[in-house]
């Protein structure tokens, strides 16, 4: 492959804005973009609209549910934690997570931070490392990449659901012993130019602290903060 099409930064803001001024909140729109990629991402239910939001079924035993609140307030927070009793359902808020924290009682436990973020998606033609092979496939709407060693070792993976004119990356992961290599990178690269030849101009992710440097030194900028919590299981 090529090295990539240079955008400018002008087309890059031109793009972030078409999304964020379709309503006034801006962040609000860009979490439903990226609850309309996520279930695609994971194949869950269909989100389920709420007054603070939506409500998706996931389907797992360590994840019944979850609850994205993309302006979250303290009485819709305490509402829903005093109504949730079952183990494995999840609250994301789109906030601080030193902020949302005290509204929450026993039981819920802090998941690693989030971090909102946006780009402006363009054609790309990354070049595969030396001693790496890059295999992608497209099934139900979703494009997933899976980068290997030459003998065929697990270095890097990731995937990405466009749904219009946004896309939604998720589940982007590099091995330990491959990191700082460039294959992150590629993995982006690779998916964001999928999501460009699909016809979405916007990428959407929720990122790691540790993700986030990534995503910053390819162009992607960081649009709210996202508090993760999980109800745990009463001890016994």
């Amino acid at each position: 492959m090529t090295a990539r099409a240079t955008t400018t930064a002008t087309t890059a803001a031109t793009a972030a804005t078409e999304v964020a001024t379709e309503d006034p909140a801006g962040t609000a729109t860009l979490v439903r973009a990226w609850v309309d990629g996520w279930v695609v991402s994971r194949g869950t239910s269909d989100p389920m609209d709420r007054p603070w939001g939506w409500t998706i079924d996931a389907g797992q035993a360590h994840h019944v549910s979850r609850h994205v609140l993309p302006d979250p307030t303290e009485a819709d927070v305490r509402a829903l934690v005093a109504a949730t009793s079952a183990p494995g359902t999840w609250l994301k808020l789109f906030a601080d997570d030193d902020t949302v924290r005290p509204w929450l009682g026993a039981g819920w436990e802090s998941d690693k931070p989030g971090y909102l973020m946006t780009v402006a998606l363009a054609a790309e033609r990354p070049e595969v490392p030396a001693g790496y092979t890059l295999t992608s496939w497209t099934r139900g709407g979703v494009t997933r990449v899976l980068v290997r060693t030459a003998d065929g070792h697990f270095a890097a993976r990731g995937q990405i659901a466009p749904t219009g004119r946004t896309a939604v990356a998720d589940q982007i992961e590099t091995a330990g012993d491959h990191q700082r290599r460039g294959l992150g990178s590629l993995v982006m690269r690779t998916l964001q130019n999928t999501a460009h030849e699909a016809g979405a101009r916007t990428g959407i992710l929720v990122g790691t602290p540790e993700g986030r440097a990534l995503y910053t030194s390819l162009g992607w900028t960081t649009r709210s903060p996202m508090a993760s919590l999980v109800l745990k299981p009463a001890a016994s």
